[in-house]
């Protein structure tokens, strides 16, 4: 594989083509993307299920329709997502983490208001670390067809925040 990759270099090298990164050669993503790629599909996979949970349990309209924005949107980029590692032969996750499932069944103990206050503060909690993740990724990984995605994605999670945010103050008085 390394000769490969030489041959192909020195190819590309001969015909006056600029370097190539080694994972553009091999077809495949960095480790960074995959670690990126595994994180991010675990993320949404939560974000999904979390929405439904707040269709389900959430006792203010707007936090119903915020759970409705989540599984839609979040399904939305699993679904890009999906098509993404499928291109470069990778397996996303199918099953939410360990972690996520214990967050699952803590909130899933609540309905009503108590309900509301401890999904939103999850919300916000989530996506403050779903933006770190991103904004990293976006600096980290090189493969362009991953931090093109990461790129249009970032906004739509920086969105979702306020909108925790939002929800969260006001309806605290209530």
């Amino acid at each position: 594989m390394k000769v490969a990759r030489a041959v192909l270099a020195a190819i590309f090298f001969l015909a006056g083509a600029s370097a190539v990164p080694a994972h553009a050669l091999s077809g495949t993503i960095s480790p960074e993307g995959k670690s990126f790629i595994k994180d991010a599909a675990s993320a949404g996979l939560v974000e999904v299920q979390l929405g439904q949970l707040a269709r389900d349990r959430g006792s203010a309209p707007e936090v119903k329709d915020f759970g409705d924005l989540m599984v839609r949107d979040h399904g939305k980029a699993d679904g890009e997502l999906k098509a993404l590692a499928a291109s470069n032969n990778l397996k996303l996750p199918v099953q939410v983490e360990r972690k996520h499932t214990l967050m699952l069944a803590r909130l899933s103990e609540f309905s009503g208001k108590a309900f509301d206050r401890k999904y939103l503060q999850a919300m916000v909690a989530h996506h403050l670390k779903n933006i770190a993740r991103f904004k990293k990724a976006i600096r980290q990984v090189k493969d362009q067809d991953l931090n093109a995605w990461a790129v249009s994605t970032l906004p739509v999670l920086q969105e979702h925040l306020q909108l925790a945010r939002d929800l969260a103050r006001n309806l605290g008085g209530r």
